[in-house]
């Protein structure tokens, strides 16, 4: 089933991944679910009509860390938010009573947590704030824990996924020289361990156009891995042909999960994953392009080695 989050412009921006939120409970079971921001917008909401002044202002000033870690980029202020809200009022509607049913999913996000810690002993876990902005994000992973991007929700179909996703962002320590390799790595991973304690996938459509189209994409890919431009993978496309976005999810899950059927330790190679500090070398040991790699190096007359240089 395709959730029905809009997931496309979810994720973490590249300034976001390596928080190191030690201050975190280590405790699966301290999962904290903060909705007063939610419960805060709806009072501004319904004042609009009414109050002289921005009733906006109060649900900002009065906001969680979530709203602190929304603000930048997303929220901006308080007249940002009252601008864009006077103009989509019909749109904000629809998500009222949304997490009415939350509930009934923080039990699931509670054992997806639990079952981080069985793979990932060293897991910390961030709170969950449900926030609402400007209609420009659905979400992302902030030093102040989970942020989703409330407005965005028709339901809580695949919600549970999108929260594992984010989860194993704070987990991460990815180094390495940056190259988009390193970028689908960070995404693609998050997915692919994030499937494997939720037994959810969040990316469905871009994974089917992947695998249908896999010989085309990893002799492109082969090509890109070590730019910097991530333009027809992340984040985007340029309409060149008819792929969606996000592919980079799907090469990296490939990579990733072909690195984690190689490994003996399954448990080994999930502290590896979340800790990758050569991305070159982790691609040459999954060996998941290792064809179109030889395919490659051969048109160049190098060696096949060589390629894995940084």
């Amino acid at each position: 089933m395709k959730p029905n989050i809009v997931f496309s412009i979810l994720f973490i921006t590249f300034s976001n991944f390596l928080f190191g939120q030690n201050s975190f409970s280590d405790n699966p079971l301290d999962a904290v679910f903060e909705t007063k921001d939610s419960e805060n917008f709806w009072i501004a909401f319904d004042k609009m009509d009414k109050s002289k002044q921005n009733p906006f202002i109060e649900y900002m000033q009065n906001g969680s860390p979530g709203i602190k870690g929304f603000t930048e980029n997303r929220i901006i202020n308080a007249d940002s938010l009252f601008s864009v809200v006077k103009k989509r009022k019909e749109d904000y509607k629809p998500s009222r009573n949304v997490l009415d049913n939350l509930p009934s999913k923080e039990k699931r996000v509670r054992v997806i947590y639990s079952t981080l810690k069985y793979w990932y002993p060293k897991a910390k876990f961030p709170p969950i704030y449900f926030v609402y902005g400007r209609f420009n994000s659905g979400g992302t992973s902030a030093p102040e824990g989970i942020i989703i991007g409330t407005e965005k929700l028709q339901n809580l179909d695949g919600i549970s996924a999108l929260i594992a996703h984010e989860l194993i962002h704070y987990q991460q320590k990815i180094t390495g020289k940056d190259m988009l390799l390193k970028w689908c790595l960070m995404e693609g991973s998050a997915d692919f361990i994030a499937e494997l304690i939720s037994g959810e996938s969040i990316n469905q459509f871009s994974y089917q156009y992947g695998t249908k189209n896999q010989d085309e994409l990893c002799e492109e890919f082969v090509l890109r891995l070590k730019s910097m431009d991530y333009q027809d993978w992340l984040y985007g496309t340029s309409k060149k042909d008819d792929r969606p976005n996000d592919l980079g999810y799907w090469i990296g899950y490939k990579i990733t999960e072909s690195y984690f059927n190689k490994q003996k330790d399954k448990q080994k190679a999930i502290d590896e994953i979340l800790n990758i500090n050569d991305p070159l070398q982790f691609l040459k040991q999954s060996g998941f392009l290792d064809v179109y790699v030889e395919k490659y190096q051969k048109s160049r007359k190098e060696s096949f080695n060589v390629f894995f240089n940084p």
